[in-house]
């Protein structure tokens, strides 16, 4: 949290976006580590992350080049964008609501 004179709880949108986009890919590393270990293991830790249900039929088996350098990608932009974006109402709302 940055620390101001006029607002407590202003967050660094930045730094909240990179650390979104860093803990998603090393999210996604591990998965995959995972995944190339222990098909069950994957499967388990996969479908917990969804209350249990079998979503892992979903999930390719193989990975072309192109989708093993895109989908990583592509999660990380994401994420970024979300961080920043989710950041920077965060400073706006607590803007508003500050008494």
């Amino acid at each position: 949290m940055c620390y101001t004179k006029n607002n407590m709880h202003k967050l660094n949108k930045t730094a909240f976006a990179n650390a979104l986009a860093v803990m998603t890919f090393a999210f996604y590393t591990v998965t995959y580590i995972i995944g190339l270990i222990s098909k069950s293991a994957f499967e388990f830790f996969f479908n917990a992350q969804f209350w249990g249900a079998d979503i892992t039929s979903l999930v390719p088996t193989r990975l072309t080049v192109n989708e093993f350098i895109g989908i990583p990608v592509i999660i990380v932009i994401t994420s970024w964008v979300t961080g920043y974006t989710v950041a920077a109402l965060y400073n706006r709302f607590s803007k508003e609501n500050k008494g």
